[in-house]
């Protein structure tokens, strides 16, 4: 318990200037995002300029903020989910020297340690299955097509269920997507070392309330989830469980 508390506490901070980070030691700094095959066929998403969903008033967007464990049936659109994925991970400004990337959403150092998988299982023109965003294409990689990939999604999610209607409802598979954040803690670490892993932690809870944020805006909603089966996750999105995990995830879906 006190060695949690430690990690909340972060006292290190008066020391970090003393810290050998990778950084200070000039070792590489890291991809702002993992690589794909040259020859991967990438699907284009709605560019920010011409999307025209999500335009409510943020006062409101605020008010009607919760989290929603319950789903239509209606399909989202693929502007929607570009929309989604330009607010949570989205890059809106590059250095002049094309070495920083300016997102939608604030990260210590802007290191970004986050990579975003969606879970798709009810987006219009796309086929159910594991995808990936690429925020400096802003397109999405298909990592593989999987008619049952909200099936093994819920299942590394508990498959947390409500009762609606006097019947159990597994919100985790009967969403239209799940986004999933995976980190890559070293992109973090180079610059922080042992005290990176808080800002992580921090990260992730911004890009998430950005996404409650925009899904309101389109009429949906979304519920994050923490308590997952961490092992599971990775073995469905085929990471490595070491040098890139999963910490958090959400669903979403359009509500009545």
């Amino acid at each position: 318990m006190e060695a949690n508390r430690s990690f909340l506490k972060s006292d290190l901070w008066k020391e970090f200037d003393q810290l050998e980070t990778d950084q200070r030691k000039q070792k590489p700094r890291p991809e702002v995002q993992k690589p794909y095959p040259d020859d991967a066929e990438l699907i284009e998403l709605v560019p920010f300029e011409d999307i025209r969903v999500g335009t409510a008033p943020l006062k409101e967007v605020i008010q009607r903020r919760k989290s929603q464990r319950f789903f239509t049936e209606e399909y989202l659109s693929l502007e929607e989910l570009s929309f989604l994925l330009w607010a949570t991970q989205g890059i809106r400004e590059t250095s002049p020297d094309g070495v920083r990337f300016y997102r939608n959403v604030p990260s210590g150092g802007n290191r970004h340690s986050l990579e975003t998988y969606l879970s798709i299982h009810r987006v219009e023109s796309l086929d159910p299955g594991l995808y990936r965003y690429l925020p400096l294409e802003h397109k999405l990689l298909q990592v593989k097509q999987d008619k049952e990939i909200a099936l093994k999604v819920s299942e590394a999610l508990m498959d947390q269920e409500e009762m609606k209607d006097g019947k159990p409802y597994i919100f985790t598979r009967d969403c239209a997507v799940v986004f999933i954040w995976t980190t890559l803690p070293h992109r973090t670490e180079w610059r922080y070392s042992l005290l990176a892993h808080k800002m992580i932690a921090i990260d992730v809870g911004h890009v998430c309330q950005n996404l409650y944020l925009a899904s309101v805006a389109i009429n949906a909603g979304t519920c994050a989830i923490g308590a997952l089966d961490r092992m599971k996750m990775d073995q469905v999105l085929g990471v490595d469980g070491e040098q890139e995990f999963t910490i958090y995830a959400a669903t979403v879906g359009k509500v009545e």
